[in-house]
C-alpha cells in the first residue's frame, strides 16, 4: 500500500519545525527515524496532512551530560546506546543492556529514543526506563518551552501530554550513582518481535539492606509501567547473604516479581500470551532481573575491592 498524499516540510532550525507544526488545524507528524510511523502511514491507520522532518535540525544529535542527567537529543540513534560508554556509569550500561533488544540494527541506526516517547508503545523499552528513573521530556512549541514528568505523561497507548503542536528536543535521564547495579531481560516470541513482556531494574543495597529499587515494566499494561508496589516491597529490605543459591521461595526478589505482576501490572492479553501467562513471565522476569541487578552491584564492588 502507498501512504495518502501529504505534505512534507525539511526544516533547518526548531523555530521553523514549531512554526510548521502550529500551523492551523493541520494533522501533523514529526519525522525522525520514522521506522513507526512510515508503516502506518503504508498501511493508511495514520493519514497527516503534513510531515515535517527534523533531520536537519543542527545539535539534536547530542548527549550532554549536566550535573546529575544526561540530556538525549531527538535526534540520537537508539544505536548509540549499543556502547555502555554512551553515558557514564551504571545508566550507560541499562541502556546498552536494553537498547539491543530494540528490533535489528537498520532499526536502531535510524529509530531515536524522542521517538519511542513520542510514540508511546506499551512496548517500549526506553519509556519503561524513563519511568523508571524518573525522566523528564522537553517539548518546544510556538509559545515555548515546556518539561514533562514522564510519571505524568503516558496517557494509555499512543497517548501523551505532548500537544500536537509541540517538538520533542529532548529527554533528560538521571544518572545513576556508582552504588547501583542494573539488570534488563525481555521475553519474545523471535528476535525482532515486539516485546511480551521485558522488566528493567536498578538497585542500590547498603550494609546488606536495599537503599533503593527502581523498576520498570514493559508491555504490562495499556501504557509502560512502573512497579511501585514492587519497588516499597524492596526498600528497607535485608537481603540474604551471597552465595545462598537461586532466589526462590520467600526471597524479597521473588516477592517483589509476584507484587509486581499481581498489584502494579494490567496485562492485555494477546494471540500468543494470555492475562495469566504475561503475569506469571513478570513476576518470574522482575525477580530475574533484579537478581541481575544485584550481581551487577556485587561483581563492581568486588572489583573497587569493597564488601556490601
Amino acid at each position: 500500500m502507498k501512504p495518502a498524499a501529504f505534505d512534507y516540510v525539511l526544516p533547518s532550525t526548531i523555530a521553523e519545525a514549531v512554526e510548521a507544526l502550529g500551523e492551523g488545524n493541520r494533522r501533523t507528524q514529526v519525522l525522525a527515524g520514522g521506522q513507526s510511523l512510515l508503516l502506518e502511514m503504508h498501511l493508511a491507520r495514520i493519514r497527516p496532512d503534513l510531515v515535517v522532518d527534523i533531520n536537519r535540525l543542527a545539535g539534536l544529535d547530542r548527549i550532554d551530560v549536566n550535573g546529575n542527567e544526561a540530556r538525549v537529543g531527538a535526534l540520537v540513534r537508539h544505536r548509540t546506546f549499543e556502547s555502555a560508554d554512551a553515558v557514564p556509569g551504571p545508566l550507560g550500561r541499562l541502556l546498552a543492556l536494553a537498547v539491543v533488544n530494540i528490533a535489528h540494527p537498520p532499526i536502531r541506526s535510524r529509530g531515536t529514543m524522542a521517538g519511542s516517547f513520542a510514540w508511546a508503545h506499551p512496548a517500549s523499552e526506553w519509556c519503561a526506563i524513563g519511568l523508571a528513573l524518573d525522566a523528564t521530556v522537553e517539548v518546544t512549541s510556538r509559545e515555548g518551552k515546556r518539561e514533562l514528568a514522564v510519571r505524568d505523561y503516558f496517557l494509555g497507548p499512543y497517548r501523551t501530554e505532548r500537544r500536537a503542536d509541540e517538538l520533542i528536543t529532548a529527554v533528560r535521564l538521571p544518572l545513576l550513582g556508582d552504588e547501583y547495579g542494573v539488570g534488563f531481560i525481555e521475553h519474545r516470541r523471535t528476535h525482532f518481535c515486539f516485546a511480551q513482556v521485558a522488566v528493567a531494574a536498578a538497585v542500590s543495597v547498603r550494609d546488606g539492606v536495599v537503599a533503593d529499587a527502581r523498576i520498570g515494566l514493559v508491555n504490562s499494561a495499556d501504557r509502560p509501567l512502573r512497579a511501585r508496589a514492587a519497588e516499597r516491597s524492596l526498600i528497607g529490605t535485608e537481603l540474604p547473604p551471597p552465595g545462598s543459591g537461586h532466589p526462590r521461595g520467600d526471597h524479597p526478589f521473588v516477592r517483589a516479581g509476584q507484587i509486581a505482576a499481581h498489584e502494579d501490572a494490567a496485562p492485555v492479553a494477546e494471540p500468543y500470551g494470555d492475562v495469566a501467562y504475561k503475569r506469571q513471565a513478570l513476576a518470574v522476569l522482575v525477580a530475574r532481573t533484579l537478581t541481575d541487578a544485584d550481581a551487577d552491584r556485587r561483581s563492581r564492588a568486588a572489583r573497587k575491592g569493597e564488601d556490601r
